[in-house]
């Protein structure tokens, strides 16, 4: 066990002399991979308080003022809470999609650490971490599931919690269309029916952590809570890497 343990690190050691670390925006070289220059780290909008306590889009408040945004007080989400760590602009865009659809999977326990940050009032309610599921010939096609690589290390950085993740606690039954091409009314009823809790026992009186990359409409993530709590879930939370504020 020493021996591979050995082995490993000397790997590292030479790749990152051959393949020294770059800033995952602008490709300058930095000290560790997956992470950003000082230049393009303060680019990124992290999204902090005052915020929406439902749906965690950020407000023109006071900061010891509570209240819901316009959009959760017309239509409630079935979710209890949602909260992410950045922004989704141009800056955060590129970093997000690189890690979604360019293998950028080195990212993921940067991510995590933005993740857990943003989500500790969340994280001390959770029994179970599920990713948000891809259809199969969507995992297929892209090889790794990039909401359960965020899971998984986020579960790493909370390994004193004793929380899991439930990689196959919810399914994908049905091929969705990409949401971007959808209105907020049609994106709901694109995702409407497409999920299937697999085990009810996993979840049965469990507070469950939803986690996925973007949050737009929160669509996707109101239709994951609908299903897990007619199966029983106790509450759902919501924790995503970034967020669209339009």
């Amino acid at each position: 066990m020493r021996i591979i343990t050995f082995f490993k690190k000397s790997i590292k050691i030479l790749l990152d002399m051959l393949l020294p670390a770059r800033c995952m925006l602008c490709g300058a070289i930095i000290d560790s991979s997956g992470a950003l220059c000082a230049d393009c780290f303060s680019k990124i909008h992290f999204i902090a308080s005052p915020i929406c306590e439902i749906c965690g889009l950020p407000l023109e408040l006071e900061e010891n003022e509570k209240q819901m945004c316009a959009r959760c007080i017309h239509k409630t989400p079935r979710f209890k809470r949602a909260r992410a760590a950045m922004v989704y602009n141009d800056n955060s865009k590129n970093i997000v999609l690189g890690f979604k659809h360019a293998d950028r999977t080195e990212s993921a326990p940067v991510f995590a650490r933005w993740l857990v940050r943003a989500g500790e009032d969340l994280l001390t309610d959770a029994d179970i971490i599920i990713p948000v599921p891809l259809h199969y010939t969507r995992l297929f096609s892209r090889r790794y599931n990039q909401a359960a690589l965020l899971a998984k290390e986020i579960a790493k950085e909370l390994n004193g919690n004793n929380i899991k993740v439930c990689y196959n606690a919810l399914t994908r039954n049905r091929r969705t269309a990409s949401q971007g091409r959808f209105s907020k009314s049609e994106r709901y009823k694109n995702v409407s029916g497409a999920f299937t809790v697999k085990n009810p026992k996993i979840i049965a009186g469990r507070s469950i952590l939803l986690v996925d990359d973007v949050m737009t409409t929160g669509a996707t993530f109101d239709e994951c809570s609908r299903i897990l709590l007619r199966n029983g879930a106790a509450s759902v939370n919501v924790l995503a890497l970034a967020k669209a504020i339009n």
